[in-house]
């Protein structure tokens, strides 16, 4: 995360209002905005590449991906983030205007800028949202991809796809070859 914003702070209702009429998407934490950069033509295609998928699988199904223009709050922790992709089963999400809060699914699509927030504290604030099964990191540079599932204890496994042709997002009982969330990335 880069530093707030011209060092804004306001609330949560606050931050919904205002942030309506900004051009730049902003995250919300305890009372600080940040402003988020611009994604590269690689992060915008790999997005597209895992929705799409994800869409396909998701039809007929009470499950819908969302993509990087929807938020999602964390209310126990005071915070509006935008992921890459969320999926959220929950009848109360697909009715929501501005943003979701029990998606089963988030994945995030690294950058060199965002790796580390990625790993470190933004996944320590994804873990206390309850609905969420499993959390998917695409690392583009190096065409891999971990995804994180909840296990029935609380912990959480890790999966590393990086030497194999497709990755099971088990909490929606679905591969998806690497070669699909790669296309078009050269």
């Amino acid at each position: 995360m880069s530093a707030p914003a011209n060092s804004i702070t306001m609330n949560a209702q606050e931050f919904l209002i205002w942030e309506e009429s900004q051009q730049e998407k902003h995250e919300f934490l305890q009372g600080d905005v940040f402003a988020m950069g611009g994604a590269r033509r690689e992060h915008v295609v790999t997005c597209l590449n895992i929705a799409s998928s994800l869409k396909q699988h998701l039809r007929n199904t009470p499950c819908r991906a969302y993509m990087s223009d929807m938020k999602l709050q964390i209310e126990l922790l005071d915070a509006y983030y935008y992921p890459d992709v969320m999926v959220s089963c929950q009848k109360s999400d697909h009715q929501a205007d501005q943003f979701l809060t029990q998606p089963s699914l988030i994945i995030e699509i690294l950058s060199d800028s965002t790796e580390a927030y990625d790993r470190g504290d933004k996944f320590a604030a994804y873990r206390q949202i309850e609905s969420l099964k499993e959390y998917m990191l695409i690392d583009i540079k190096h065409k891999r991809v971990e995804c994180f599932n909840r296990t029935e204890n609380n912990d959480w496994l890790l999966h590393d796809y990086s030497n194999e042709p497709s990755c099971n997002l088990s909490s929606l009982e679905l591969n998806i070859p690497l070669s699909e969330i790669f296309e078009d990335i050269e």
